[in-house]
């Protein structure tokens, strides 16, 4: 997150830097820099009249040099032709020309890397800011009662998955709560185990694997390294540092809610085993 603030704000700096350069390119062009250019065709016409002038000028001290001159100049009268004159470069009127083409591509380019820059600054900070409203990440309702889901669990001999909160639903037994509440990880949710449930964060705190439950061990078993937790999560084989993580539920009329806002409470550390479960068959792993 840090990194990704520090880009943000030197590319707000780059663009500050752009706008500057662009907006004194057109203050220079606005002191009188943008001014009108002679084409070639015009300069060279200067040249040749400046030339004819000295050829002009060179012919006084000679009469016949002027009155061949006379004769040349009224032949080229005669034929039609008018002697050049001198263009003078005239300053370009700014109202006149509106803008010009570098001005147009330069206020292009900072206008398309402001709007690009502000896209991102604003989806970043909407990234970082953002709230969740439904799905993972927010407060999730069980489409069955508490009852129900007992029942599931029960008759199913399976925990009752919710895909959207990512977790089991699985029971807990009510005698070993006293057992439990030794368990300083567990503090947050005894009053769920006080109601029977328990809710298990999918994710093994191993490597991140998905852990699926094993119908014939009665326990969850992760097919990436073996690890490996009873039916309340408690960890009980394999490289894992602690048993699967939970969250907290709430109940109320017998509705279920998972809150999975924010981080997950951790599991049980390594050796907790508070209802004595062992494998009911073959491992699945």
């Amino acid at each position: 997150m840090i990194v990704l603030v520090i880009a943000i704000v030197a590319l707000l700096v780059l663009a500050a830097v752009a706008v500057l350069a662009s907006a004194r390119r057109r203050a220079n062009d606005a002191s009188g820099n943008v001014t009108g250019k002679l084409a070639g065709e015009t300069r060279q016409r200067d040249r040749e009249a400046a030339a004819s002038d000295t050829t002009d000028g060179e012919a006084v001290a000679s009469a016949e040099a002027r009155e061949r001159s006379d004769s040349t100049k009224g032949d080229l009268v005669a034929a039609g032709s008018a002697p050049a004159k001198r263009t003078e470069r005239q300053p370009v009127d700014e109202e006149t020309i509106g803008i010009s083409r570098r001005q147009f591509f330069n206020r292009g380019i900072v206008l398309s890397l402001a709007l690009a820059i502000g896209a991102f600054g604003a989806a970043a900070i909407a990234f970082l800011y953002s709230k969740s409203t439904g799905g993972f990440g927010s407060k999730i309702q069980v489409d069955k009662s508490l009852k129900d889901v007992l029942a599931y669990t029960s008759d199913k001999k399976e925990p009752y998955y919710v895909p959207e909160a990512r977790s089991y639903l699985v029971p807990y037994p009510v005698e070993d709560v006293s057992k439990a509440k030794a368990v300083p990880q567990y503090e947050k949710i005894i009053p769920n185990m006080e109601k029977g449930i328990v809710a298990i964060y999918q994710k093994c705190v191993h490597l991140g694997c998905k852990v699926p439950w094993c119908a014939s061990s009665q326990w969850f078993e992760c097919p990436c390294h073996g690890s490996k937790y009873n039916r309340v999560g408690e960890k009980t084989a394999g490289p894992a540092p602690r048993g699967l993580d939970h969250w907290p539920l709430k109940i109320d009329g017998g509705a279920v809610t998972i809150n999975t806002e924010g981080a997950p409470i951790n599991g049980a550390p390594i050796g907790t085993n508070t209802t004595k479960q062992q494998p009911e068959g073959p491992l699945c792993v």
